[in-house]
């Protein structure tokens, strides 16, 4: 076998929205195949169809261009109509539909020239204080994300775009977030078969790629984080299951790899533990470092059989969902299935019953919540507030900080009090808070904190708050089904 390229192994980001002389040059220098796109590379159909056409020409035909495509809170072209999040479509409960919208999700990407979008999520979400799955999530129960996650994959394919699940053993019950700690989970594998392993192993074969976790399982290896465990991703999921698809790592500038391992080094790690694909995200000195270690590694430390494994898996993902532009598709033709998705979604909680339309109501919701990691900005209270006068006459009071809530002085006003949750995490500040209605448009487990009736959305995304328009107004239910327990 010739000496491959370091570059064929490793996936990476580009700086901006032009793939620049000097990135193309990067890329072609070290053999690098595999791009993953952020909001920093997406202007505008166009400019994305543009972008793709160009890496493909500088990484051929087996070129991988990725993106994380989830729906909800996770979608970076803001030019699309928007799907609704995981969690959304498990309250909803139709698996047509979930694979309807997966579809919708791999039409807008294929329309553009990506390839292999980082969905579904197959998180079983046991942990409602976890700080990153939330919505992304199907829902708590392993026979839900099971059958959703089924359908998802099976709407991408439909559309000839790859799927991957994640993340893979599962990062569903974890209190800390990996893209600022490494956590750990001390299941018994007893435990793990029952729960988190279920939906991976149901939809291994319908998945393309599968993306791990950077987790510790104590009951699989006590010591290394499962993006670099053989235990983890050789022995369980090559071995012991059969898994025949691509294997990539998440991020490995997220803080629980790079605030404990090298660059290079965890790449290596990765690599020897069973990963096709490692995603060497970050400045360049970063993706050096990265390329570096594996072009050392390739002379000895790798084995050639596995690297030539590796290279034959993501030749055959390629060949199977080639990065060609079609644009004849029409993403804007799905606006009505999402925006139809999203209110098949509205749930309710303790019977709310919305002031008559035309009355005066008090809103109270955040002034502004930012983008946070792999979340987009949500929704401003101004925004919500003019959408609301649509139906009432808002009076609005925007807050910085939900700790300075002053309730008994909102309650002086003598108006309907309606309070909207807005932010990625649950807020302590707003435990027992009681309202007379809660709008809950981002984390769903803030209607448990929030001792109010309460219309959940799942997200803050405009067709999201249009349903809610509609459900104030009377217009539609709320047929969706609690997918945790409250």
């Amino acid at each position: 076998m010739t000496r491959p390229k370091p570059g064929s192994l490793v996936m990476v980001d580009i700086p901006g929205p032009v793939l620049d002389a000097d990135t193309a040059a990067h890329l072609r220098r070290h053999g690098i195949r595999a791009v993953c796109l952020f909001g920093k590379n997406v202007q505008d159909a166009g400019q994305l169809r543009q972008l793709c056409e160009d890496l493909r020409e500088v990484m051929g035909e087996e070129a991988l261009i990725a993106l994380d495509h989830e729906g909800g809170a996770i979608l970076r072209p803001t030019f699309w109509p928007f799907a609704p999040s995981a969690m959304c479509l498990g309250a909803a409960d139709n698996a047509a539909l979930t694979e309807d919208v997966n579809a919708a999700l791999a039409r807008q990407l294929r329309s553009v020239g990506v390839n292999w979008n980082f969905a579904p999520v197959l998180d079983v979400n046991v942990n409602p204080a976890n700080p990153v799955i939330g919505e992304r999530a199907y829902g708590a129960d392993v026979d839900r994300v099971t059958r959703h996650g089924t359908a998802a994959l099976l709407g991408h394919t439909r559309e000839r775009v790859a799927g991957c699940v994640k993340h893979f053993p599962g990062h569903g019950d974890t209190y800390l977030d990996s893209h600022h700690a490494l956590p750990r989970v001390s299941k018994s594998r007893a435990e793990l078969d029952a729960v988190e392993f279920v939906p991976f192993r149901a939809c291994l074969p319908l998945a393309p790629g599968v993306m791990t976790a950077h987790i510790v399982y104590d009951a699989l290896d006590p010591v290394h984080p499962a993006t670099l465990s053989r235990a983890v991703l050789t022995d369980l999921l090559r071995r012991e299951w059969g898994y025949t698809g691509v294997t990539v790592t998440d991020s490995m500038g997220m803080q629980a790899i790079d605030a404990n391992y090298g660059r290079g080094e965890a790449a290596v790690l990765a690599l020897r533990a069973g990963a096709d694909l490692v995603m060497a995200l970050g400045r360049r000195e970063a993706q050096d470092a990265t390329l570096a270690a594996i072009a050392d590694a390739l002379d000895g430390e790798l084995d050639a059989r596995e690297v030539e494994a590796s290279l034959a898996r993501l030749h055959a993902l390629a060949a199977a969902f080639p990065a060609e532009a079609d644009p004849a598709l029409d993403p804007q033709a799905d606006a009505p299935l999402l925006a139809h998705a999203w209110t098949c979604g509205l749930t309710t909680i303790g019977q709310p019953q919305p002031p008559a339309p035309g009355s005066r109501v008090l809103l109270a919701s955040q002034r502004r919540v930012a983008r946070e990691n792999v979340s987009e900005a949500s929704v401003d209270a101004a925004t919500l507030a003019r959408e609301l006068g649509a139906v009432y006459d808002v009076t609005l009071h925007a807050y910085d900080d939900p700790a300075d809530l002053d309730w008994q002085a909102l309650r002086a006003s003598g108006l309907p009090l309606i309070l909207a949750t807005t932010t990625r995490h649950r807020q302590p500040a707003l435990v027992g808070a009681r309202p007379d209605l809660h709008l809950a448009l981002y984390n769903p487990y803030a209607a448990v904190d929030v001792k109010a009736p309460a219309v959940l959305t799942y997200g803050f995304r405009p067709e999201a708050r249009a349903a809610l328009v509609a459900w104030l107004r009377g217009e539609v239910g709320a047929p969706g089904r609690l997918p945790f327990l409250a």
